[in-house]
């Protein structure tokens, strides 16, 4: 009888030390989860960027803190962005404000010329015509270039990617700028390989790129008066290099030249009257057709555009 009161008793002790254990526990763990809210509301607070730290040997509640501090570390790299945004979009606005209100104020001025000179000869006329006629053209290419790429980074212009002959359209696009070319005594290097390559593309956009890329190339690198066009392939990858020997691209700027509204005029990336749209554009459609574009510049030796594309291999072709 007595062993059995003996062992109640012990067993009551032993319950009345659990339960304090616990009570012991849950007031620390009460305490830190307090510290934990006065630490993240003073760092909020403050908008410090001081990291929140708990010391504590509870894995769950340390497991909570991390999970915390992964959120602000999260939360605060979105806020950059935001911000870049932001002052990206003010930026573009104020470029596009820029670029739309150069033409229409030279448009205007024909306006006026033409209402105030009602004798004006008909050759005059027409010319001033054919003026504000190009102007508005130039107007309507700024503005489908800022939608075109509104829509690419929205994700509302879907490229339906299919098996694109790689040399065809690269040899249409080269032929389409001889003129231009020729005029800008230049030479054209092309390299295109008599074997068919074929890639993984959106034909329209490919042709939007080249023209792009080829465009530049002419416009900024004439006093190399060397252009090049280059297609290559691997098992895996199609490669198609712009080249030129002009004045290039800055080091310092060659991180930039794709960043939208970068408009340095010796970045070349003024395509669209200085919008900053030309090579976002490019970068953004290439991406899109799940490839990488990249630049290399050496100043008035050799700046290149590397277009890489995944590759649609022919079922017989073997590599050698």
């Amino acid at each position: 009888m007595k062993v059995l009161v003996l062992l109640l008793a012990l067993l009551a002790v032993l319950s009345i030390g659990l339960n304090f254990l616990q009570y012991a526990a849950w007031r620390k763990r009460e305490a830190s989860l307090v510290d934990v809210s006065q630490k993240l509301n003073r760092i909020l607070d403050e908008q410090s960027a001081e990291q929140l730290l708990l010391f504590t040997d509870d894995t769950y509640l340390q497991s909570l803190v991390n999970d915390i501090e992964r959120l602000r570390t999260e939360s605060q790299k979105m806020s950059v962005r935001y911000a870049r945004t932001e002052q990206s979009m003010k930026k573009m606005l104020a470029n596009i404000s820029h670029d739309l209100k150069t033409p229409l104020t030279v448009i205007l001025g024909y306006i006026e010329i033409i209402q105030h000179e009602p004798d004006m000869k008909s050759s005059e006329r027409s010319r001033l015509l054919q003026n504000i006629q190009q102007k508005t053209m130039e107007i309507i290419s700024l503005m489908n270039s800022f939608f075109d790429l509104a829509k690419l980074e929205s994700g509302d212009q879907q490229l339906s990617l299919t098996k694109v002959h790689m040399n065809e359209i690269c040899r249409k696009n080269i032929l389409a700028f001889y003129e231009w070319v020729h005029s800008s005594g230049m030479e054209a290097i092309i390299e295109i390989p008599d074997q068919p390559i074929y890639a993984y593309g959106d034909e329209e956009a490919l042709n939007r790129i080249l023209t792009n890329l080829l465009s530049n190339a002419i416009r900024y690198g004439h006093e190399g008066k060397t252009l090049g066009l280059t297609l290559t392939a691997d098992e895996a990858h199609i490669r198609i290099e712009v080249w030129d020997r002009g004045k290039g691209i800055q080091e310092q700027n060659l991180e930039r030249v794709f960043e939208r509204m970068f408009t340095l005029e010796e970045s070349r990336n003024r395509s669209f009257q200085g919008s900053g749209l030309g090579l976002t554009i490019t970068k953004r459609l290439v991406e899109a057709m799940d490839g990488t574009i990249s630049l290399h510049s050496l100043p008035y030796q050799r700046t290149t555009f590397t277009i890489q594309l995944q590759r649609a291999v022919e079922p017989n072709l073997r590599f050698s």
